[in-house]
C-alpha cells in the first residue's frame, strides 16, 4: 500500500510541478521529496513523473492517480478528525423490538423527535412477543429491545425506562351480570390473558399472594393487550392490563376497576441489549431520549 506521506508528496509535486516549491509545501528538502516520490513509484510499480532540467511534468499514470491520491489524503484527514471526537458520534444503524401495541402508541410517536435529538441514528423496528425479543436480542438478531418481560439471562443488560403500573378490568355490563367483589367470585368468570407462560394475571395474583388461591372458570389466551382489551369491552371476561393502555376506557367508563383499594405489583420497561455490546454509549443515549416521551 502507498504511503500517506508519500501521497501527500505526490500531490504537492503535482500541483506546483516543480519539486523545489513542493518540498516547502510538504516541510521538506527537495532531496527528501525527490527520494518520497521515487519511493511511492517503487510502491506502485509506474513512473509518476517525467523531470528535465526545466521542467517536471505527470506522466499519464501520475494523472490518473491525482485525484485518488486527493481522495485518499482527505480520508486520512476524516480519520484523524473522527478518532479526536471533531466529527460528532457515528451513525448507528439500530433495529429495536417491541410489542406490537407499545410500538404503536409510544415507540412510533417519537421516532421523528428522535431523529432530530439523535440524527446519528437509523432506528428501525421489529414487533414480537416478550421471550421472542429476548431471545432474538441474545442471539443477535434484534440489537436492542424495549420489555417488561423479566429475565436472568447473564449475555444480556438492560437499562430502565418507565415504571409500568396494571389495572384488574372489566366491563361494566359483565359485572352487572356477574359481581366480582369478592375472590371466590372468579369461579363464575373468564380470565381474559396473554399466554399461560407470560400471563399479566400474575401484577394482581402475586399482590394478593396469601388472601388464598383465586381460581377462575376458565382462561382464554389471546396472545396480545389489544387482543385482551377488545375481549373485555366485549364483556368476555375480566383482565389485568398496563394502566396506560386503558386509562381512557377507565376515564369514560367502558372498563371499570376490580378491588381497586388493591394495589397491583409494578413493573417497569426496560431497554435490554447485549451485555458484550460495544455500542452501549448509543443504547445510554436512546433510553434517555426514551425517558423524556410519557407512555400514552
Amino acid at each position: 500500500m502507498p504511503s500517506i506521506d508519500n501521497l501527500r508528496c505526490f500531490v504537492a509535486a503535482s500541483k506546483t510541478l516543480n519539486f523545489r516549491r513542493a518540498a516547502r509545501v510538504v516541510a521538506l528538502t527537495p532531496t527528501a521529496l525527490s527520494q518520497r516520490i521515487k519511493q511511492l513509484e517503487r510502491e506502485l510499480g509506474a513512473k509518476l513523473f517525467a523531470r528535465t532540467t526545466r521542467a517536471v511534468t505527470p506522466t499519464p499514470a501520475g494523472l490518473a492517480l491525482l485525484p485518488f491520491a486527493e481522495r485518499c489524503l482527505a480520508a486520512a484527514s476524516d480519520c484523524r478528525r473522527a478518532a479526536r471526537g471533531e466529527t460528532g458520534p457515528a451513525s448507528v444503524d439500530l433495529t429495536l423490538g417491541t410489542r406490537h401495541e407499545l410500538g404503536m402508541s409510544w415507540i412510533l410517536p417519537q421516532l421523528a423527535r428522535m431523529g432530530q435529538r439523535m440524527p446519528w441514528l437509523n432506528l428501525n423496528l421489529y414487533f414480537g412477543s416478550g421471550v421472542d425479543l429476548l431471545l432474538r436480542t441474545r442471539t443477535m438478531e434484534l440489537d436492542c429491545a424495549v420489555t417488561s418481560t423479566r429475565f436472568e439471562d447473564p449475555k444480556l443488560a438492560a437499562l430502565p425506562l418507565h415504571r409500568e403500573d396494571y389495572v384488574f378490568v372489566a366491563a361494566p355490563a359483565l359485572l352487572r351480570r356477574q359481581p366480582f367483589t369478592r375472590h371466590v367470585h372468579a369461579e363464575r368468570h373468564t380470565l381474559l390473558d396473554i399466554s399461560s407462560e407470560q400471563p399479566l394475571f400474575r401484577y394482581w395474583r402475586d399482590a394478593v399472594a396469601g388472601r388464598g388461591t383465586v381460581k377462575f372458570q376458565r382462561a382464554t389466551w389471546l396472545g396480545g393487550i389489544d387482543a385482551i382489551r377488545h375481549r373485555a369491552l366485549e364483556g368476555a371476561g375480566v383482565a389485568v392490563l398496563p394502566h396506560y393502555h386503558v386509562k381512557q376506557d377507565l376515564a369514560e367508563r367502558r372498563l371499570h376497576k376490580l378491588f381497586p383499594s388493591s394495589s397491583l405489583v409494578c413493573d417497569y420497561f426496560r431497554l435490554v441489549f447485549r451485555a458484550d455490546d460495544p455500542r452501549r454509549w448509543a443504547f445510554d443515549a436512546l433510553a434517555e431520549a426514551m425517558l423524556a416521551a410519557p407512555l400514552s
